[in-house]
């Protein structure tokens, strides 16, 4: 399940820094954000994905921090396999936001506990391939828009170089499916269930894989226009970045080849 807090724990202050040791590789992505609510105060926002157990420990420390807040328990865990990709977003080095893609499998998703049927209906389609977006979670008196935006672009850029799925979802409290609708254009699907992992009730979400590149290529440029949307697309990476974004990822084992910029 996604978890988006309206207010942060107390115990938020206790930042989670990344661990030293051996060289590491480079963020995929970095950039300066105004962050609100701190003066205007500009900070470098770093995007990575976690390679390493070291890297997992801060992801899930986070999510169990923020988890634990909203009493949905505290020894929540990251699968370190090849079909779970964990990305890292941190601030002047302080880790502040995480979300894993994970892609379909003989041992299903993580939303396929409670939502089997429904993503099974996705699943009959010819040529479906179905991912979910899960442990997800923001210190949200840190993030900007900017960081949400450029995290879930990144993550798609890497889903899109790296997998074909067609279909994504993701398992929400119902008090954030205004968020996912607004922000990313996500559908619900389905009724309201209970996660008895979490105890709390959730919502599945559904987005076309396809929307997602149209949506990006329909705003890209328009930065601009954030001001006057609730829609995190004009937020999203420019051409130029993702074109950065892409010779790094492409440097990766197994890269594909992709279009330089989904906007052109």
């Amino acid at each position: 399940m996604s978890l988006m807090l309206p207010h942060r724990p107390a115990c938020a202050g206790h930042a989670f820094s990344h661990p030293s040791g051996p060289a590491r590789p480079g963020p995929i992505y970095s950039t300066i954000v105004t962050m609100p609510g701190e003066g205007g105060l500009a900070r470098c926002l770093d995007v990575c994905r976690a390679t390493s157990d070291a890297e997992r420990d801060l992801a899930c420390m986070l999510i169990n921090k923020m988890y634990d807040w909203r009493g949905y328990g505290s020894s929540h865990c990251i699968p370190a396999s090849d079909r779970h990709s964990t990305f890292l977003a941190t601030l002047d080095g302080q880790t502040v936001g995480t979300i894993t893609l994970a892609v379909d499998s003989p041992a299903g998703l993580a939303a396929d506990g409670i939502f089997r049927d429904e993503i099974n209906s996705f699943r009959r389609v010819p040529g479906a391939s179905v991912c979910e977006l899960t442990k997800l979670a923001f210190d949200t008196e840190m993030p900007s828009r900017k960081l949400m935006a450029s995290l879930f672009h990144i993550v798609f850029l890497y889903g899109r170089r790296r997998h074909r799925c067609t279909d994504l979802f993701i398992e929400v409290n119902p008090r954030h499916r205004r968020f996912y609708e607004a922000m990313l254009g996500f559908a619900p699907v389905g009724q309201l269930k209970t996660n008895t992992s979490v105890d709390a009730p959730s919502q599945l979400m559904w987005l076309k894989v396809a929307d997602i590149a149209a949506r990006i290529s329909a705003f890209t440029g328009r930065e601009h226009d954030a001001a006057s949307s609730r829609s995190l697309y004009p937020l999203f990476l420019s051409c130029e970045d993702q074109r950065d974004v892409m010779a790094r990822l492409s440097s990766a084992p197994g890269a594909r080849a992709l279009p330089a910029c989904l906007g052109g």
